[in-house]
Formats: structure tokens, sequence, C-alpha cells
């Protein structure tokens, strides 16, 4: 009975938040999650950096505004954040006599946004079962108001961003995705501050589009290339061009926009979800890295075409590729293997694959793998980077869907 009662509230909240803002959802949801029995909850939203956890208290206007915040790394809610898993505070009660306090990821698929906190008198398996609904109804509230909150925005930077980093966030599919036997993850850095740097993945049917952009320069007229180039591969491939066709679609529209004077290197790539068959093409850019049984390294070689923009004029070759369950594709640019410490010495492709296989050999998720390279990286280079650095990892599990979810 108890069980019927706590779904039915649950279903009442995510009736009630159709026509709610961002900002009345930590009371809507602290109200309805108190008819099932989980008292002082509260929503923590993580930065765009994935270093810190920040209230979303509802007050002002979304800035920072005084409510709790904690690390990432070296805190109980971290942990949580970081393993996907629902903690109890220990030897702490919460809001009541006999009460625990508990922590849960917020998670939309593998996608992280950040933990909820709740309290509660009794902790059986409905109870924590109850926890991870509320944190799962937390997910799609939080989600429905992101696109068009400035709120949550500001909320999730802890410094100013550029122009162009703007509009690379608001371009970009979002850092995690999994789904259809596939697992994607992105990062890029330096967050605030990205230039010419994108990344680009979607799903039709059962293809997994794949993209990596590197545009040339590190400014505002960097980010509008990388942008027309990201909108024209979009434009082109929603009306079914192939890959080839694609990519010659982007460089006419460059061309059209900055003649000869702006170009973007690129991996282009599709894979078929069922059969783990890929298909790519190489624009000037680094080639593909296939990481196999956590062990090999395969660096797939394709001709490559040229940049796209510099009209050279280049013969465009498909290169194809046979994955393996449990395979993963990385895409990468320059400022991954190139960021340097104060000796001069670059972080490396060496180092660079080393990290992946180490930290993703089943200790920790895709996603908090390059949360951790990106802090890898930065740290490397003193903590800030000249030039973009940008990573996409896509795992194919060929017909293990339920491992999806950690």
């Amino acid at each position: 009975m108890a069980e019927r009662a706590a779904a039915s509230s649950l279903v009442r909240l995510v009736q009630a938040s159709h026509i709610a803002t961002l900002e009345q959802l930590p009371q809507m949801v602290a109200e309805h999650a108190a008819e099932a029995g989980m008292y002082d909850t509260a929503l923590f939203l993580v930065d765009i950096r994935e270093t810190v956890l920040r209230q979303l208290t509802g007050k002002g206007v979304g800035a920072w505004d005084g409510g709790q915040e904690f690390t990432v790394s070296g805190s109980l809610p971290g942990q949580a954040y970081q393993r996907v898993e629902l903690l109890a505070e220990p030897g702490r009660a919460g809001g009541g006599p006999g009460r625990r306090r508990w922590w849960v990821a917020i998670t939309d698929g593998v996608e992280r946004l950040g933990v909820l906190r709740a309290d509660t008198d009794t902790d059986d398996a409905p109870t924590r079962q109850a926890l991870r609904d509320l944190a799962s109804i937390a997910a799609l509230l939080l989600l429905s108001k992101r696109s068009f909150s400035d709120s949550y925005a500001r909320l999730v930077r802890t410094e100013p961003m550029n122009v162009a980093a703007e509009m690379q966030w608001n371009l970009t599919p979002p850092p995690a995705y999994a789904g259809h036997d596939v697992t994607v993850g992105a990062a890029v850095e330096p967050a605030y501050q990205v230039g010419g740097d994108a990344f680009e993945y979607a799903v039709a049917g059962s293809t997994l589009h794949l993209g990596i952009f590197d545009a040339m320069g590190h400014d505002t007229t960097a980010g509008i290339t990388a942008n027309t180039a990201v909108a024209a591969c979009r434009n082109a491939r929603r009306q079914g061009a192939s890959l080839t066709e694609t990519s010659r679609q982007v460089e006419q529209t460059l061309n059209e926009q900055f003649g000869t004077s702006r170009y973007v290197t690129a991996i282009l790539a599709d894979l078929d979800l069922v059969t783990g068959w890929l298909t790519w093409i190489n624009r000037g850019h680094h080639l593909p890295i296939l990481l196999r049984d956590n062990r090999w390294t395969i660096e797939l070689a394709c001709s490559p075409a040229g940049p796209m923009g510099a009209d050279l004029g280049l013969p465009v070759t498909e290169c194809t590729a046979q994955l393996q369950p449990g395979d993963r594709l990385l895409l990468y640019t320059d400022g991954i293997v190139e960021a340097r410490d104060a000796g001069g010495k670059e972080f490396g492709r060496e180092r660079f694959i080393d990290f992946i296989l180490r930290h993703h050999s089943g200790r920790h998720t895709l996603h908090e793998t390059l949360r951790r390279l990106m802090a890898a990286v930065l740290d490397h280079h003193g903590g800030t980077l000249d030039d973009d650095a940008t990573v996409l990892l896509t795992e194919w599990r060929g017909g293990h869907q339920e491992e999806l979810n950690p």
C-alpha cells in the first residue's frame, strides 16, 4: 500500500510540473516527496566542468545564491555522483529521530545532472527504490526546463563564458548518451573559452552518426566556423546525404561564407548499431583510435581529403571497419595530446590512450573516465589550455543493452 501511495505521489509530481518554472521545482519536489516518505529533499546540479555540485534553491534568478555546495572530488555527494550509486551518510541522522540521509545521482540514462538529497524513516528495498524513482523523475523535470532556463545556465557556471563557448554549448548534443547497444561520451575544454572545437552525434533508426570538428583558430570567428560546419553537416545528413556528400556540402557552405580563409578538419562516421560496421571519412583530422579488449590499440587509417573549406579538390575516401562487442572508438582534437606542462612536455598520444585504458577498465563509467581525463589534461597544462581539447568516446556493446545504465 505504501509503495502504491509513493508511486501515486510521484505521478502527481510529474503532472504538477508541466507549467512550473525551474525555480519552483525544489519546493514542488519536496512537497510530493514528503507524501511518499522522503523528507528534506534538495536538488544539486553539477557545473559544466563537473567539479562542484550546487544546490538549486529556487531563489533569485539561478545565479549562485548561497545554497550548499559540495566538491565532486572529496565529498559523499560527489561519490554518489561519480559512482552513480545510492549512498547513505554513515552514522548521521537526517531531519528527525531515527531518520537516515541519502544521496543519489540524478541521471537521464547515462547523462549525470547532479545529485538528490533525501531523508527517510526506513531503510529497506522499497525505500531505496523510491529514492531512485524520485531521482529519475527529478532528472526528467530538470531536462524539461533546462533548454529555456537562464537560471539553470547561470547556476552551472563557475566563471564567465565567452561568446564562442556560448555558441558551442548550445550547438552540441548532451555530453552523454546510451541506447541501442551503444554508449557515447564527450568532453570539451576549456569549457568556458572553447573556440573552434565541436563534437556531434545523433541516432537515426539503427545508425549512430558521429563527428568531431576542429576549426581554424581559437576565437569567436572559429566558433562561428565550427557552428556553421556542424549545422551544414546536420542539414545534409537529415536530407539523406552520404558521408562523402555531407562533407562536400559542408565545404560548399564554408566556401560560400568565408571563401577559403576558414577551414575545419573533421572525422565523420556512421556506426551500424546492429552489425557494428563502421564507415568513416577523414577530412584532414587526427585518425580515429580503436581500443579492443582493453589491451589493443588500433589506429584506423584512412586517406585524408583535406580540411573542409580549404577547397583542395582531393578525393574523399570512405573507409570501413568491423567493430567487436566492447570496442571503444576514440575521436579527438589536437588540444588533448598537445597540451604541454611547464617544461614543454606534451600530454601525448600514449598517455592519452593509457589514461582511457587504465580508468575505464571496470572501475569507472565511460563518462567518469572522461571527467577525470579532462581534469588530468588541464592539470598537465597548469590549469589552463592554449588550444581547445575535445574527445568523443563511443563504446559499442553489440547486444548487451542491459549493461548500458550504470
